[in-house]
C-alpha cells in the first residue's frame, strides 16, 4: 500500500479552543479557533489526509464521559463536513493522566496504531500541535512539527525549546500551520 499524505492534528488548542486548566466537556463548550474551518478544507483540497491525535485524559479521570467525547466528536465532524473539510481518522487517548499508558503523548502509541491503519512516510508528514507533549511524540516518531501559539502554545514554547524538543515550525495558529504545511509538501508524493 502507497504512503498516504498524511497531516496530523490535535484537537484541543490547535482546531478549537482550549480552556486552560478544564476540559471540553459538551458540545456547548466546543468552538472552532478562527480560521480552522477554511484551512481544513484547504487540507482537503489539496488530497491530504487530516487526522486527530489526542489525549482526552478527562475520561479516564472521570470528569466527563464517553458518551460526552463521542456526542462533542459527532458534532465536531459534521460542522467540519459542512464547511468542505474532512477528518479522515481519529486517535485518542482516554487514559488518564496517571495511567502510564503507551498511547498518552509524548509517548507514541497513538501514532502507532495511526501508522497500523494508514501508512506514511514520517519524514514527510507533519504534526501541528500546541503543547510540548504534542511536539516531543511528533519529533520522537520523526516527523516534521509546528507549534501554534493558540492554545497552550505560548506558554510551552520556552519549554519545549529548553528541553532539546523546539519544534521545526512556530506559527500563530492552524491557518499558518497549513500554510507551512503546503509549502512545503509541494512536489512530495
Amino acid at each position: 500500500m502507497a504512503a498516504a499524505k498524511i497531516l496530523f492534528v490535535d484537537r484541543d488548542g490547535v482546531l478549537n479552543q482550549d480552556y486552560v486548566g478544564d476540559y471540553v466537556k459538551r458540545w456547548e463548550d466546543f468552538k472552532f479557533l478562527p480560521g480552522v474551518l477554511p484551512a481544513l478544507e484547504q487540507v482537503k483540497q489539496a488530497g491530504m489526509k487530516a487526522i486527530i491525535i489526542s489525549n482526552q485524559a478527562g475520561i479516564g479521570d472521570g470528569v466527563y464521559k464517553k458518551e460526552q467525547l463521542d456526542d462533542i466528536t459527532r458534532r465536531m465532524l459534521d460542522e467540519i463536513q459542512k464547511a468542505g473539510g474532512e477528518i479522515a481518522d481519529i486517535f485518542y487517548c482516554l487514559h488518564g493522566k496517571e495511567a502510564g499508558c503507551e498511547c498518552r503523548k509524548p509517548k507514541p502509541g497513538l501514532f502507532k496504531q495511526a501508522r497500523s491503519r494508514w501508512p506514511f512516510e514520517p519524514a514527510a508528514t507533519f504534526f501541528i500541535g500546541d503543547k510540548l507533549s504534542d511536539i516531543q511524540a511528533g519529533r520522537d516518531f520523526g516527523l516534521r512539527t509546528i507549534m501554534v501559539m493558540t492554545g497552550y502554545g505560548k506558554s510551552h514554547i520556552k519549554e519545549a525549546t529548553a528541553s532539546g524538543h523546539r519544534p521545526e515550525f512556530t506559527c500563530g495558529n492552524f491557518k499558518e500551520a497549513v500554510d507551512i504545511v503546503l509549502r512545503e509538501s509541494r512536489g512530495w508524493g
